[in-house]
């Protein structure tokens, strides 16, 4: 509490997915102030927008999670929007809060940026040993860039920015599009639907066989925020649950949450994405005393619940 009170805090996506959940657990930390810009108010990708932001709030503290994201589909469907918007977005706040000497900077990275076959677990001193997944590579490069920007910027100007990895969230509040969303809330959708439809088969993307690491919404926004109090180091750290499932289980445990007593088909002309994914989650640990607490299972039955009574969010 006693971090928190001093900082006057800037959090940038802070009404999206992970950022509202963020904001919540700050709110109870009592930050001095507590800035949330709109995207609609404050175009991040336009210098002048930035600056006049910074010098609007005066933050000494900016944690900057607004993205531009989603699911295989919509990695396909516009990597040139994926790598533009999230690399000038980053680069420019960046920039910007180093001229402007915010204390600290808290950029948030992607898992989307190890290399497609990085040795499982995968280890921070493995993300540049070779090119990322090709369905999700612009994404992933461009928020890579910025790594390398915080590690330069700390070299010659002391800034103080960390970068964070954070696996693949899901949980209450997530986006349940089936052509932008990632793997969970698209089961969810398409299992909830099955069983109220009463329908015999759903089909799935890809062959199954591919793995994922997923970790609760809430248990990452409380990993960034424990290192945002903790953490000032120039190495990149992974937030994970630590395990690994393949998406065939995954669906059928979805299934069974869901109450879908159907059959699964499996479409294999769609992409797998990256073969496996597991971090090694050791270095948040020891550092700043980081360990997820909500398994897969608790963390869907919550994430179905809260779809369930929000049917809204399959439209959104």
């Amino acid at each position: 509490m006693g971090f928190w009170s001093q900082r006057r805090v800037l959090v940038t996506g802070g009404s999206g997915f992970l950022g509202s959940h963020l904001v919540g657990q700050l709110r109870g930390l009592r930050p001095r102030s507590l800035a949330l810009p709109r995207a609609k108010d404050w175009d991040l990708r336009r210098l002048e927008r930035v600056e006049a932001l910074l010098r609007k709030e005066r933050p000494d503290l900016i944690i900057h999670l607004a993205a531009v994201c989603g699911g295989i589909g919509a990695n396909r469907a516009e990597p040139g929007r994926f790598f533009h918007d999230n690399i000038i977005m980053g680069v420019q706040l960046m920039d910007a809060a180093r001229r402007m000497k915010v204390g600290k900077y808290v950029q948030i990275g992607t898992v989307c940026a190890y290399p497609k076959f990085t040795p499982v677990p995968f280890r921070e001193e493995d993300l540049w040993n070779g090119y990322p997944e090709e369905t999700n590579a612009p994404y992933g490069i461009a928020k890579k860039a910025l790594l390398v920007q915080a590690q330069a910027y700390r070299q010659q100007y002391g800034f103080n920015a960390i970068y964070l990895l954070p696996i693949n969230l899901y949980g209450p509040g997530d986006h349940f599009d089936l052509e932008r969303s990632h793997v969970i809330p698209a089961l969810i959708r398409k299992f909830v639907a099955a069983a109220r439809e009463r329908k015999e088969v759903v089909e799935c993307w890809g062959t199954g066989k591919a793995t994922r690491e997923f970790l609760y919404v809430s248990d990452a926004a409380r990993g960034i925020l424990a290192a945002a109090e903790r953490y000032d180091k120039p190495d990149p750290v992974n937030l994970g649950a630590g395990f690994e499932i393949s998406i065939r289980d995954l669906a059928v445990l979805v299934a069974r949450l869901c109450g879908f007593k159907g059959g699964l088909r499996w479409d294999h002309t769609r992409p797998d994405g990256q073969p496996r994914r597991r971090l090694d989650v050791s270095r948040a640990r020891s550092e700043f005393g980081f360990k997820a607490k909500t398994s897969l299972e608790a963390g869907l039955k919550k994430t179905i619940a809260w779809y369930k009574a929000h049917p809204q969010a399959a439209e959104d």
